[in-house]
């Protein structure tokens, strides 16, 4: 069996293994990985053989650990990202290039309704309809969005959300709140089979799922890093974040928010928590926008979406794609009577 993990912003790790008598056996590791002293890779092999197959990855780091001498050097990746790469050899894991994957870019709807999509479109690749997607969001009205699992009232001012003509919406994932006014920050989708982040933890899955877009971040001008659970930030601070639900069908839906321009006066306004979350995003006063995609780049956001998606073209197996009128339907029906409706919207109140 063979498996393969790279480690975002490091080398490739990939794994041979036999499994007899439910043991590791004649495990092989090879990459583009610096390893010092090279003999070391022999002790690395030498830890894996009779583990359990049953073994974690963090369970196969700690005997690769404990296997090798203290003064040897991972350079590009780690004995985790090794115990990673065995446990997706095991785990009939899949690759990028395993997939093919739509790509939508639609027009501007009601924001509601990408909530609503951010549930459709998981049905729709659990069930076989639809191939892996990524996609961007555009929308025609101002909405905050806010976690699965946040109190409206300890997030959202209402009397400001009133004044503002905005309205609030829960998503189905977790994470903090999203202040959407059209054009002030870029959104995009990832539905992937969780076979793509087989053997990855939380955390890890995260920085795996985010490494496409620091690629296209970087090729903007843009040098951003993945910032531990869920943040991507650049040097001048942080510039989005993700959130991700995992469905019991096998399915991963994984976000990511980063800001445009943000009126921040009228986000502080609206958002109680973002008043203490402020120096998150490096501003410490009024009369200031967050505008780390729009000043550091100095593109339009239109022209940043198309180097997104040009991006992930280059990189990925894709084809242009499109809602499909059942899956349009299918999302105003739960935009109706699930997303806006109080119950679901209040259920943390």
């Amino acid at each position: 069996m063979h498996g393969e993990y790279k480690v975002p912003g490091g080398k490739l790790v990939a794994v041979d293994v036999d499994v007899e008598d439910g043991r590791l056996a004649h495990a092989r590791v090879s990459g583009d990985f610096f390893l010092e002293p090279d003999d070391a890779l022999e002790d690395i092999n030498g830890a894996l053989t009779g583990m359990p197959e049953t073994a974690s990855a963090a369970q196969l780091a700690r005997a690769i650990e404990s296997a090798v001498d203290h003064g040897v050097s991972f350079v590009g990746f780690t004995p985790e990202a090794v115990g990673i790469a065995v446990r997706r050899a095991l785990g009939h894991a899949t690759s990028w290039r395993d997939h093919t994957f739509d790509v939508i870019h639609g027009e501007p709807v009601h924001p509601a309704l990408n909530v609503a999509l951010d549930q459709v479109i998981p049905e729709e690749v659990a069930a076989g309809r639809r191939g892996p997607t990524m996609r961007i969001w555009e929308w025609n009205a101002p909405l905050v969005v806010i976690g699965s699992f946040q109190s409206v009232r300890n997030e959202i001012d209402s009397e400001a959300l009133q004044r503002h003509g905005m309205s609030v919406v829960r998503r189905i994932s977790g994470g903090g709140a999203m202040f959407m006014e059209p054009g002030n920050c870029i959104t995009y989708s990832l539905v992937v089979p969780e076979s793509l982040v087989e053997g990855l933890s939380f955390e890890q899955s995260y920085a795996f799922l985010d490494d496409w877009v620091l690629g296209a971040l970087a090729d903007v001008g843009v040098k951003a890093r993945y910032v531990p659970l869920n943040d991507i930030a650049s040097e001048q601070g942080k510039i989005g974040g993700a959130a991700q639900k995992r469905f019991a069908s096998g399915v991963v839906l994984h976000h990511v928010t980063m800001s445009y321009d943000i009126d921040a006066d009228k986000m502080l306004d609206v958002l109680r928590i973002g008043r203490e979350k402020l120096s998150d995003k490096g501003i410490r006063s009024a009369n200031k926008r967050v505008d780390p995609m729009r000043s550091q780049t100095g593109m339009a956001r239109a022209d940043i979406v198309d180097a997104f998606i040009a991006h992930f073209r280059g990189r990925y197996d894709t084809r242009m794609s499109d809602y499909r009128p059942e899956e349009v339907a299918r999302a105003e029906e739960l935009m109706e009577t699930k997303f806006l409706s109080d119950g679901w919207t209040y259920r943390v109140p």
